[in-house]
């Protein structure tokens, strides 16, 4: 999320692995609209593998899985966010919100007052 020069990034980790972060909580939103990790991935600009690997370590770092695969033809197929998966992706974009109070912290304000708007050439 970014807030004028503030940029806020908030991962949560599981162990050395990104459990979520930004981009995984996106793909989760995309995941619900296009109910598969396919049309989740083309609509974010990433190739089905990428967004395959992001899922696969997303449901390795929690307990249950945050999507679930659904084989076969017909309706029941693709793929959707479990309950625990919903949840999560709840608890971290509340967590974003908390977070985006920083801006309005003095320290901010501090950090700012010796921020160059661009920064100087290589010397």
């Amino acid at each position: 999320m970014k807030l004028g020069p503030l940029w806020l990034k908030l991962q949560v980790a599981c162990g050395d692995a990104p459990a979520i972060g930004p981009g995984k909580a996106d793909l989760l939103e995309a995941i619900i609209v296009h109910e598969s990790i396919t049309g989740a991935g083309q609509a974010l600009g990433m190739s089905y593998r990428r967004a395959w690997m992001l899922v696969d370590e997303m449901n390795r770092c929690f307990d249950p899985p945050l999507v679930e695969t659904l084989r076969g033809g017909g309706r029941e197929r693709g793929a959707r966010i479990t309950p625990a998966g919903t949840e999560v992706l709840a608890a971290y974009r509340e967590m974003e919100q908390h977070a985006a109070v920083i801006a309005d912290q003095p320290a901010y304000a501090r950090l700012l007052s010796h921020l160059r708007p661009e920064p100087l050439p290589p010397a």
